[in-house]
């Protein structure tokens, strides 16, 4: 089930035009009745991962809302005449835990280094007072036997959470959610990567002056190297677009 709302998309990319109000909302009702579903957080990386690998595409446009997850997306909107919310991921993950606590909504942490989803459950129930935290699993770094997969199926089936935050990095997680989809009981999964580390307290977040112009991709970029080649998926993404809206402006001015 899809919940109706207004959606955008870049190069044939699903964006919710959203507000998170809604999406908490539509969650809510998803948990009452009892459907399972996922939501993809969307950035530029992701969206160019997308434009190259079909089960990326297929995943972010089969997601019941995809979160618009950076600057670069709402420009590339603008660029195609389209408005498209910033529903950025480690804020959405706050905006549910403390939505959530007067519903006692159950959560499961699956992702992370060793240490991390314990200290990530632990500063999220100290920022909010009454957090439940169903489960949390730190998964080896290898691919999991089938036995060992089957575990943590039945270890979060029993812990029987509401949401499933899956923090395993971009790519990975979208793969292991939709691998799961079908045998995992949870209401909503929901892939977050770096929103674990930033919460846990494992790395230093940009200070909200840059998260509100939209430059925390410069500070993340500053104090962590690697970043620049995923920041170059971002860069490469814009050639098509700006040749599509090209596109799409001339049609208009030639009323095609």
């Amino acid at each position: 089930m899809l919940f109706i709302h207004e959606t955008a998309k870049v190069l044939g990319v699903k964006f919710s035009c959203c507000s998170f109000e809604y999406v908490l909302k539509s969650m809510q009702e998803s948990i009452n009745n009892g459907h399972c579903g996922y939501v993809s957080i969307t950035n530029s990386e992701s969206l160019y991962h997308a434009t190259q690998i079909p089960s990326h595409f297929n995943y972010i446009n089969g997601a019941d809302f995809s979160c618009c997850d950076g600057i670069a997306v709402v420009l590339a909107g603008r660029m195609l005449g389209d408005k498209i919310p910033r529903l950025h991921g480690p804020d959405f993950m706050l905006k549910c835990c403390e939505f959530g606590v007067d519903k006692r909504w159950r959560h499961f942490f699956y992702g992370g280094k060793n240490g991390v989803p314990g200290a990530l459950s632990k500063n999220l129930t100290k920022k909010f007072p009454g957090l439940i935290t169903a489960g949390i699993y730190s998964p080896p770094f290898r691919p999991l036997t089938q036995e060992e997969d089957e575990a943590i199926i039945d270890q979060i089936n029993k812990a029987d959470p509401d949401i499933l935050w899956v923090g395993l990095g971009l790519l990975k997680q979208e793969k292991w959610v939709a691998e799961h989809l079908s045998k995992i009981k949870a209401p909503w999964m929901i892939g977050v990567g770096a929103a674990f580390d930033f919460h846990a307290g494992t790395v230093k977040r940009a200070p909200m002056v840059f998260r509100n112009i939209g430059l925390e991709w410069l500070y993340r970029l500053a104090f962590e190297p690697r970043m620049f080649i995923r920041n170059l998926y971002s860069l490469l993404i814009f050639l098509p677009i700006i040749q599509n809206a090209w596109h799409q402006r001339t049609a208009k001015k030639k009323g095609l």
